[in-house]
């Protein structure tokens, strides 16, 4: 498990969720176990405190990670959505309690041996994919459950399956995915990940275990190591910090943004 560890040091996937604007809601997060944190980076919760005026509009941001989420109320209710290479809107009704577990990149195929390619760019249905996970949640899941006790039940079934899982790490492909990390995604990948993998191992490898290419997934680290910077309006003038990620111009960088986002900069470094 410790192969996996430097995802965790050098990654921490942003997923902004819920605005200062959006009253009557609150989004959570919850630390995994230390023995599956290289694994699972959070297990999170969104969810309304009161009934809302008109449905509400959750936008999910790139983030390079595959979640398994579900609704509390009804955990027959429940999915997996993979790598996507842009944002993701959903309308979720006036009133929802969703819990979830997002895996770091890599993560979900290495413990499950899922092809990552097959859940990319979509939200299916998890018993299509994992339907004895799937019966699980059904089963032992109550919509009673406090989200603390939840995410204690849900640690040790994850425990269990990382004990139980013959493991096959590559470490051509992780000394890759450790370089984009240290990079902040902003490389040349023909160039500078020279780690033993031709063009088409690496599109295989990355296929299988991101969901998309090393090219692709670079441009997700990149944006996300721009939410982590946290940058205000101003900063984004005077530091050009899109320079410093590969931009050439604020044009490019703007469009790129809203592409993963939904929305400019400005709108979300407000």
């Amino acid at each position: 498990m410790n192969e996996l560890k430097t995802i965790r040091e050098y990654y921490k996937p942003i997923q902004p969720a819920v605005s200062g604007n959006d009253y009557g809601i609150i989004y959570q997060e919850i630390q995994p176990n230390k023995e599956i944190e290289n694994f699972v980076y959070c297990f999170w919760q969104l969810k309304t405190q009161k009934t809302l005026n008109q449905d509400y509009d959750y936008r999910v941001v790139s983030d390079g990670c595959i979640d398994i989420f579900f609704n509390h109320k009804q955990p027959t209710e429940n999915f997996v959505m993979g790598f996507c290479r842009k944002y993701t809107q959903f309308q979720i009704g006036k009133e929802f309690d969703y819990i979830g577990v997002r895996f770091l990149p890599s993560a979900f195929p290495l413990l499950f041996n899922v092809n990552a390619k097959t859940l990319s760019n979509q939200s299916q249905e998890l018993n299509k994919i994992l339907p004895n996970f799937s019966n699980w949640i059904k089963s032992v899941i109550k919509p009673s459950d406090s989200f603390e006790t939840i995410t204690k039940i849900l640690n040790e079934k994850i425990i269990g399956f990382s004990r139980k899982s013959a493991i096959d790490y590559d470490h051509r492909f992780l000394d890759s995915l450790n370089l984009i990390f240290q990079k902040n995604g902003y490389l040349d990948i023909e160039k500078d990940l020279n780690t033993g993998l031709s063009p088409r191992q690496l599109r295989r490898i990355f296929n299988f275990h991101i969901g998309t290419t090393a090219k692709s997934f670079s441009n997700v680290v990149r944006f996300q190591h721009i939410l982590n910077a946290k940058p205000s309006k101003q900063s984004l003038k005077e530091n050009k910090l899109y320079f410093d990620v590969g931009f050439f111009d604020q044009a490019h960088f703007i469009k790129n943004f809203k592409t993963y986002y939904g929305v400019t900069p400005s709108e979300a470094f407000r």
